[in-house]
Protein backbone atom coordinates (compact mmCIF):
# COMPACT_ATOMS: atom_id res chain seq x y z
CA UNK A 1 0.00 0.00 0.00
CA UNK A 2 0.80 3.71 -0.10
CA UNK A 3 0.10 6.51 1.86
CA UNK A 4 -3.09 8.90 0.59
CA UNK A 5 -2.63 12.64 1.45
CA UNK A 6 -6.06 13.69 2.02
CA UNK A 7 -7.85 16.90 2.95
CA UNK A 8 -11.01 17.89 4.68
CA UNK A 9 -13.13 16.79 2.26
CA UNK A 10 -11.62 13.77 2.02
CA UNK A 11 -11.36 12.48 5.57
CA UNK A 12 -14.94 11.42 6.03
CA UNK A 13 -15.66 9.43 3.26
CA UNK A 14 -12.15 7.93 3.61
CA UNK A 15 -13.25 6.57 7.09
CA UNK A 16 -16.21 5.67 6.18
CA UNK A 17 -15.62 3.21 3.47
CA UNK A 18 -12.28 1.83 4.82
CA UNK A 19 -12.70 -0.91 8.08
CA UNK A 20 -8.73 0.18 9.52
CA UNK A 21 -7.60 3.83 8.59
CA UNK A 22 -4.37 4.67 10.29
CA UNK A 23 -3.86 8.71 9.93
CA UNK A 24 -0.79 11.10 10.56
CA UNK A 25 -1.06 14.46 10.82
CA UNK A 26 1.87 16.59 10.03
CA UNK A 27 2.73 20.41 9.19
CA UNK A 28 5.05 21.55 6.97
CA UNK A 29 7.66 23.49 9.08
CA UNK A 30 7.32 20.45 11.39
CA UNK A 31 11.02 18.79 11.39
CA UNK A 32 9.68 15.69 13.13
CA UNK A 33 7.51 15.16 10.71
CA UNK A 34 9.63 14.88 8.08
CA UNK A 35 11.59 12.65 9.87
CA UNK A 36 9.41 10.28 10.67
CA UNK A 37 7.90 9.88 7.10
CA UNK A 38 10.10 7.53 5.06
CA UNK A 39 9.04 5.49 8.39
CA UNK A 40 5.45 6.00 8.04
CA UNK A 41 5.58 5.11 4.38
CA UNK A 42 7.72 2.21 5.10
CA UNK A 43 4.99 1.03 7.38
CA UNK A 44 2.00 1.26 5.10
CA UNK A 45 3.94 -1.40 2.75
CA UNK A 46 4.66 -3.80 5.57
CA UNK A 47 2.87 -7.01 5.10
CA UNK A 48 1.94 -7.32 8.54
CA UNK A 49 -0.58 -4.26 8.05
CA UNK A 50 -2.10 -4.88 4.85
CA UNK A 51 -5.79 -4.09 5.42
CA UNK A 52 -4.74 -1.24 6.52
CA UNK A 53 -5.74 2.07 4.86
CA UNK A 54 -2.83 4.61 5.36
CA UNK A 55 -3.51 8.28 5.42
CA UNK A 56 -1.72 11.52 5.77
CA UNK A 57 -3.44 15.19 6.36
CA UNK A 58 -1.87 18.76 6.86
CA UNK A 59 -3.07 19.48 10.00
CA UNK A 60 -2.51 23.42 9.67
CA UNK A 61 -4.80 23.57 6.58
CA UNK A 62 -7.44 20.78 7.43
CA UNK A 63 -8.90 21.91 10.76
CA UNK A 64 -11.81 19.72 10.58
CA UNK A 65 -9.76 16.65 9.77
CA UNK A 66 -7.84 17.61 13.04
CA UNK A 67 -10.35 18.04 14.59
CA UNK A 68 -11.93 14.34 14.25
CA UNK A 69 -8.90 12.61 15.83
CA UNK A 70 -8.53 15.83 18.78
CA UNK A 71 -4.67 16.32 17.22
CA UNK A 72 -2.65 18.65 20.24
CA UNK A 73 0.77 18.05 18.99
CA UNK A 74 2.64 16.99 15.99
CA UNK A 75 3.34 14.46 14.46
CA UNK A 76 -0.07 13.06 15.78
CA UNK A 77 -1.01 9.62 14.48
CA UNK A 78 -4.56 8.41 14.84
CA UNK A 79 -6.51 5.18 14.18
CA UNK A 80 -9.92 4.23 13.22
CA UNK A 81 -12.15 1.27 12.80
CA UNK A 82 -15.31 1.51 10.93
CA UNK A 83 -15.06 4.79 10.91
CA UNK A 84 -15.11 5.40 14.85
CA UNK A 85 -11.90 7.02 16.24
CA UNK A 86 -10.20 4.05 18.17
CA UNK A 87 -6.83 5.98 19.90
CA UNK A 88 -3.97 8.41 19.07
CA UNK A 89 -1.42 10.33 20.30
CA UNK A 90 1.65 12.84 19.27
CA UNK A 91 4.99 10.70 18.95
CA UNK A 92 7.60 10.79 16.52
CA UNK A 93 9.01 6.93 17.65
CA UNK A 94 7.79 4.24 14.88
CA UNK A 95 7.69 1.76 17.93
CA UNK A 96 4.63 3.96 19.04
CA UNK A 97 3.10 3.86 16.05
CA UNK A 98 3.64 0.28 15.85
CA UNK A 99 1.63 -0.38 18.85
CA UNK A 100 -1.63 1.84 17.41
CA UNK A 101 -1.18 -0.07 13.83
CA UNK A 102 -1.79 -3.35 16.06
CA UNK A 103 -4.88 -2.16 17.99
CA UNK A 104 -6.28 -2.60 14.13
CA UNK A 105 -5.12 -6.33 14.02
Amino acid sequence: MSVHNITDTDITTLLSENEKVMVKYYADWCGSCKLIAPKYRRLSEDERFNGIEFLEVNAEVNENARRVAGVDNLPFFAVFKNGEFIEGTATSKVEKVEELLNKLN
